[in-house]
């Protein structure tokens, strides 16, 4: 399985893209900008869409994403891109995003009976079984309703996952999961410098002081990918993540990059 970092900065800037990963060529974790470079016939090719949650800069491109691809995927007969995110993530995008003021509604475009878009709701602890990849939905706690993925390439059973956290603060419900399965690779936020954690806890994000103390809860010594940091502020995070003292091997997350796990 590949996994192509498509964005992973917590806002905008030149070079910084907003969060979305490519699952082989056909699955999107979170729509970020990094979306918009995509080719058109990559973006044809996606069929799934899984949203950690309905803050703009995950969901941004998926209205776009659909206009651009609406008129390919009706000339194909291809079917529906299938949104998927806890219902008030899929309520929230209805109502505020795909509601005819602030961007059509394609769930009824084209047309109701051949829409571009659906969405699918989904629950923490469901596991989605997509070509062989297993996609387990993992608590997230932020401020509004949140989610993480795991993302098995196949046996569940015998294989290391992918982890990606989504936007969270502390989270023990998380690690317990964790504790529970082999992690191969951890994607986590940390959107703050530790001389801003009253920031970090009031946006429930974190930053270097409790990702350390969030990563006493895994198990196994594993890749551990940093994500969310504000443009500009990789470097001053990554210095105080680089103080600490980890048995994981921690790198900054990279828009462009390529992650390979399992066959």
């Amino acid at each position: 399985m590949q996994i192509r970092v498509l964005g992973c900065s917590g806002s905008i800037a030149a070079g910084s893209r907003t969060t979305s990963f490519l699952l082989d060529d056909d699955v999107l974790i979170d729509a970020g900008t990094g979306v918009g470079d995509l080719t058109l016939d990559e973006m044809s090719a996606i069929d799934h869409i899984f949203i950690s949650h309905s803050h703009l800069d995950h969901i941004l491109a998926i209205g776009l994403l659909a206009d651009s691809v609406t008129r390919r995927r009706d000339a194909q007969r291809r079917p529906p891109v299938q949104v998927h995110g806890l219902p008030q993530t899929l309520q929230a995008l209805r109502t505020h995003i795909l509601n005819g003021i602030i961007w059509p509604d394609f769930t009824r475009l084209p047309s109701a009976e051949r829409p571009v878009l659906t969405l699918e709701p989904i629950a923490v602890g469901e596991v989605l079984t997509l070509g062989g990849r297993h996609i387990e939905v993992l608590p997230a706690l932020h401020t509004v309703p949140a989610v993480g993925y795991a993302v098995w390439p196949g046996d569940i059973a015998t294989e290391g996952a992918w982890v990606y956290t989504g936007d969270t603060g502390p989270n023990p419900a998380l690690w317990a999961r964790l504790a529970q399965m082999s992690v191969a690779m951890l994607v986590i936020e940390t959107a703050f410098r530790d001389d801003e954690q009253a920031l970090a806890g009031i946006s429930q994000h974190l930053c270097p002081q409790l990702l350390q103390q969030e990563l006493e809860g895994l198990r196994d010594p594993a890749e551990v990918y940093i994500t969310h940091i504000k443009p500009g502020e990789v470097d001053a995070v990554m210095a105080e993540i680089a103080a600490q003292r980890s048995h994981h091997r921690i790198r900054a997350l990279v828009s462009g990059q390529t992650l390979n796990l399992g066959g």
